[in-house]
């Protein structure tokens, strides 16, 4: 799930709070961001994603900050302006046998490895990663607040999970998973307890918080 384009940018800024182009100006950068680490079901979704080195974009923020009609108009520009972009994903049961943290990494690497272009330095979001390969990296703590980058890899990585749940909902219509995105709210909660598990929830996660119900896996 990639593309590659080398269209002109077509939003120019206009605010002096525009989010920084790089972090590095001197290479190819990359910037790497998850979504669905703090779900209860379905994959880990990430994305790279690498803009031209004189991209503006006043309007990209941190995906959380955005409703999703402007995530999924940003996701189209997004696709459309990047010099290359990549999607990657792990799935629960896979998160269930590596634990998250490693997953959420996983799933950064799998995204990385389909980009059209290849990256010289990666800025990731947050403040752990696993080398990949012998790329340089830096962690940035609330970098989809920071960074072009990896803003546009937050909106990415979310927009294509929201799409998946979706599409998940459709199956298993019983938790809400078209307005939670299998995050851990009481409707989701009380969803598993009237219904049982579905074949995407992480059954290493406390699915059920404080119940005192459980379940033999």
């Amino acid at each position: 799930m990639h593309s590659f384009s080398q269209r002109i940018p077509t939003f120019v800024a206009k605010s002096h709070n525009m989010l920084l182009p790089f972090f590095n100006p001197d290479v190819i950068e990359a910037g790497c961001d998850e979504a669905g680490r703090g779900c209860l079901a379905g994959s880990v979704f990430a994305a790279a994603v690498i803009f031209p080195k004189d991209y503006k974009n006043d309007m990209l923020n941190d995906s959380k900050q955005l409703t999703a009609r402007r995530r999924y108009k940003l996701r189209e520009q997004i696709e459309q302006d990047a010099l290359a972009w990549a999607v990657g994903e792990v799935t629960a049961e896979e998160i269930d046998q590596m634990n998250i943290l490693r997953a959420s990494i996983t799933a950064m690497h799998r995204a990385i490895d389909q980009l059209s272009l290849r990256p010289e330095a990666l800025i990731i979001d947050g403040n752990r990663f696993y080398p990949y390969h012998d790329t340089p990296h830096t962690t940035i703590v609330k970098g989809d607040g920071k960074y072009l980058s990896i803003a546009a890899a937050s909106i990415l990585a979310k927009t294509y999970r929201d799409d998946y749940m979706m599409r998940l909902h459709e199956q298993y219509p019983y938790y809400g998973w078209d307005h939670n995105a299998g995050y851990p709210t009481p409707e989701h909660r009380n969803g598993i307890i009237q219904h049982g598990l579905s074949p995407y929830h992480r059954k290493s996660f406390n699915l059920l918080g404080d119940s005192q119900l459980s379940f033999n896996f």
